[in-house]
């Protein structure tokens, strides 16, 4: 999948390698110069284009017109409206996601200005402190716009199935994909040969369905 990045703050730098890990195809557009120096030194200088995201002809630079999805993540909501715009109006894209950053701005990231999904940063928080309540160790980070499926994080509870399990030795539900393993505030992209530890943080995308199931594993 090829996804093309506008802004390279800690949330645009993050994406970037985590897709990265996985194998995906990715350009990093940030304007800062400062901003993108420091890219420079974090990750691979071919996937990163110095330029304005909101300018048609950077994102021309990007290969926007082959691209599968656009991720406007930048500081600045305008900035990420007029990249959705652009990006949905201007170059078809199929998939267009947008970080919505202050929230009396969230009403505004809808189809109409072509965003496929918007990232309401307030939205996730609610998420964090009711969700928690209600499920104890797991909880949603991030309901997607379409169908029944949220990205949850589950913490390895000492009597979980999967503690000290190897990923491919589990039954992992169908529905179910893995995102990251967090142990001891490092990330780890998970395989087969990963092991499951006591205290780990695993974040994954499924459907309702099979929640209940993987708390059941890892909780």
């Amino acid at each position: 999948m090829k996804v093309i990045i506008v802004g390279g703050g800690q949330v645009g730098s993050y994406l970037a390698s985590l897709l990265i890990s996985n194998g995906h195809e990715v350009k990093l557009i940030e304007h800062r110069e400062k901003n993108y120096n420091k890219l420079l030194e974090e990750l691979p200088a071919e996937i990163l284009i110095h330029g304005n995201g909101s300018d048609p002809v950077v994102l021309e630079q990007a290969g926007i017109t082959s691209a599968d999805v656009v991720a406007a993540v930048s500081a600045a909501d305008e900035i990420n409206l007029v990249v959705s715009t652009l990006a949905k109006m201007e170059f078809g894209i199929r998939r267009v996601v947008a970080r919505v950053n202050n929230p009396k701005n969230a009403w505004l990231f809808n189809g109409g200005m072509g965003v496929d999904i918007g990232i309401n940063q307030a939205d996730l928080m609610a998420h964090f402190v009711v969700e928690e309540m209600d499920l104890e160790d797991m909880f949603t980070l991030m309901k997607l716009n379409r169908g029944d499926y949220s990205i949850v994080q589950m913490k390895v509870g000492h009597m979980a199935k999967a503690a000290n399990q190897l990923l491919k030795d589990l039954s992992i539900p169908k529905k179910t994909v893995l995102i990251a393993i967090t142990r001891n505030e490092k990330l780890i992209i998970p395989k087969g040969d990963s092991q499951i530890l006591v205290g780990d943080d695993v974040l994954a995308l499924t459907d309702e369905a099979s929640r209940t199931e993987l708390k059941e594993i890892f909780g």
